[in-house]
């Protein structure tokens, strides 16, 4: 795709899909833009875009596209459990004595990241309730969350026999899971980079979305997540990322993927 091209792609899709791809990083964002096309059947921009003006479900499937979703239940299974055997217990024994933890999930596509932090605090404190958040710039993902699935069995793999026994509904592929679980969570559709965060979290979980974005919007990112953070409270990444300087955000690494609040 030539630049002249992706620059007045970027301004249509701003203006009528409503995504900034101004902080997204450009090659990989022309890749994806370009297999989209051909994915569609149409030569030129120009036939698409008169396409989705006139198909609000061909909008919309543009705009999950544009959204990256991918999702597992467990996804990168010895960070969590690092998670749940020691940064957990040690954010759980520090909350001592508020009622419960304030816990985000950040870009958290149809819901396997929250429900999988929803299974975990129901097994390291089964009496206390805590507040947990999944959120995320796809309305149709959150849609789909609120719902407790559509879940594939790739999805699922990382749980237990238990876990799918005690948190999935019967029967499938496709997976859903159930009722009581769902509730533990509240889902919010947000934009990360435009809104206001929530204030005083305990932890908040961000893993394999900022590396989309350009080297200043992760850094904005950065930012807005320590200041969403109370002192103290965790930032969990991905585990190919990695904040360069996180004392330029007041955090410090304590671990391959966790940085505290200073």
């Amino acid at each position: 795709m030539e630049l002249d091209v992706y620059i007045r792609i970027k301004a249509v899709v701003k203006s009528s899909v409503g995504i900034d791809l101004e902080h997204y990083k450009d090659e990989q964002m022309r890749r994806r833009l370009d297999s989209w096309l051909v994915r569609s059947g149409l030569k030129t921009w120009d036939e698409y875009f008169a396409k989705i003006k006139a198909d609000p479900d061909e909008l919309l499937k543009f705009r999950n596209y544009l959204t990256i979703n991918v999702t597992e239940f467990y996804r990168d299974t010895e960070r969590w459990k690092h998670l749940q055997s020691t940064v957990l217990p040690m954010i759980i024994k520090d909350s001592s004595p508020r009622p419960g933890l304030r816990i985000w999930s950040a870009g958290c596509s149809i819901g396997a990241e929250p429900f999988t932090l929803g299974m975990i605090m129901e097994e390291l404190t089964p009496n206390r309730k805590h507040y947990i958040l999944g959120t995320d710039l796809d309305k149709g993902a959150i849609l789909r969350a609120n719902s407790g699935g559509a879940f594939i069995t790739e999805e699922v793999r990382g749980l237990s026999p238990a876990q799918r026994a005690t948190y999935l509904r019967s029967g499938g592929p496709p997976f859903y899971v159930v009722d009581s679980l769902i509730k533990k969570i509240t889902f919010r559709e947000q934009n990360m980079i435009s809104d206001t965060f929530e204030k005083d979290f305990d932890l908040i979980v961000c893993r394999n979305v900022v590396i989309y974005f350009t080297g200043e919007t992760k850094d904005l990112l950065y930012k807005k997540f320590a200041g969403a953070l109370r002192k103290g409270g965790i930032l969990f990444i991905g585990g190919t990322e990695i904040i360069p300087h996180p004392q330029d955000f007041g955090l410090r690494s304590i671990g391959i993927s966790f940085y505290q609040k200073l």
